[in-house]
């Protein structure tokens, strides 16, 4: 299988500088245009943030950004003052490397809250970083190591489309696996393409792929302090889109780059057995829809039924009957995996056997069916088993 590339004028590292306690472990993730890019930005709404994100935030939108410098083990949260002065020299050291402003480098950090960064190691590593700078796939790969906690897996993803003749790739790699919720989780995804697009046209369009992704997944409805999709667009390729055709097509890759990202943090969630797509249609509008399936991703109840592959579908009724959203038991009907379990109000008779065994195959698909509109949305989540509740009981212990 060929290895995700980077967009051109761009290259990554990945490297060790002591963060994790883990020898070796990779820890400290370079992303690098060597051009000015235009940046967008999109971050946690939870009101206890990260210093990264602050820091990022206040950069973003932007016309001149050269690097995202990263760092996992520590998310350097709820530290203060000295948290955001100690994000700011981590984007100091980086633009001092890169020749460019501080101001120019965006900065994301992710790992265990509350802990003040080990600031030598970083100032030791970063131009360790910078010396492994590569624009191979090789190097991609290492920077998405880099960025992982409890993932099991690097995360990446590149897609190309032509415009105006022109090849124009769009790559981005992510990191996630617990503390996952709309709006997103502990979650970070740098996104990079050598398209040249406006600032106004980055921020929408990121937007828009995030709100159909990133914030369309849960894994234990636990919001994060630090999440962050950015997107960096350095116009390398030589190709804008400007035509509306032009326009959908490139949207319609970004949307598909973060769709394959936010899909690859639920298949690699902590502990998780099930992969589970939510669908709910049939309402008035899309964000009734996206409370009854976010509601039902994260019942505890419901995660534990679909651990036990059990079609135990009061359960995913009676949560949508608390979303918040007004309707009838008889305008309600759910399917599992193909099968009618109840129809317009009305419990339906069928072979449980069956059903469990479709969902002990892993994959489960709960289709909730309305009739007060044509609004729909999709959302994805997990189980929640017992290796979950261990590895999140033991993380700091």
């Amino acid at each position: 299988m060929t290895q995700p590339k980077l967009p051109q004028g761009f290259s990554a590292a990945g490297v060790s500088c002591g963060i994790k306690v883990a020898a070796d472990s990779l820890d400290l993730s370079l992303f690098v245009s060597d051009r000015d890019c235009i940046a967008a930005g999109v971050f946690t709404t939870n009101r206890v943030v990260g210093a990264p994100v602050i820091v990022s935030r206040s950069r973003v939108p932007a016309t001149t950004v050269r690097a995202v410098v990263l760092n996992s083990g520590n998310s350097n949260a709820c530290t203060g003052q000295r948290g955001i002065d100690d994000a700011e020299k981590m984007t100091a050291l980086a633009g001092a490397h890169l020749n460019c402003a501080g101001e120019q480098v965006l900065v994301c950090s992710t790992g265990v809250i509350g802990r003040f960064l080990p600031m030598d190691k970083l100032t030791e590593g970063i131009p360790r970083g910078h010396a492994a700078l590569d624009s191979t796939p090789e190097a991609f790969h290492r920077a998405a190591r880099g960025m992982m906690t409890t993932d099991t897996v690097p995360k990446q993803i590149s897609r190309t489309l032509t415009i105006q003749d022109q090849p124009v790739t769009v790559a981005g790699a992510a990191k996630g696996a617990a503390m996952i919720a709309p709006n997103m989780g502990t979650m970070l995804s740098v996104v990079m393409t050598d398209a040249a697009i406006t600032a106004e046209q980055a921020q929408s369009m990121l937007r828009h792929a995030v709100n159909r992704s990133f914030n369309c997944i849960s894994v234990d409805g636990h919001m994060s302090t630090s999440d962050t999709v950015l997107l960096l667009a350095n116009g390398a390729a030589g190709a804008s889109p400007a035509s509306p055709e032009e326009l959908a097509a490139f949207q319609q890759t970004l949307n598909e780059v973060c769709f394959d990202l936010s899909q690859k943090i639920i298949r690699d969630a902590e502990g998780a057995e099930h992969f589970v797509t939510i669908q709910v249609s049939g309402l008035p509008t899309r964000d009734e829809a996206f409370r009854i399936a976010k509601t039902v991703a994260d019942s505890a109840l419901v995660k534990t039924a679909i651990t036990g592959n059990d079609p135990n579908w009061g359960r995913i009724v009676s949560a949508a009957g608390y979303a918040n959203v007004p309707f009838r038991e008889q305008d309600c009907t759910l399917i599992v995996n193909g099968f009618l379990l109840y129809e317009s109000g009305r419990p339906v008779a069928f072979d449980e056997q069956h059903v469990s065994a479709s969902m002990a195959t892993g994959e489960v698909t709960i289709d909730l069916q309305f009739k007060l509109g044509a609004e729909s949305v999709k959302f994805w989540t997990c189980d929640l088993t017992a290796e979950y509740v261990r590895l999140n009981a033991d993380y700091t212990t």
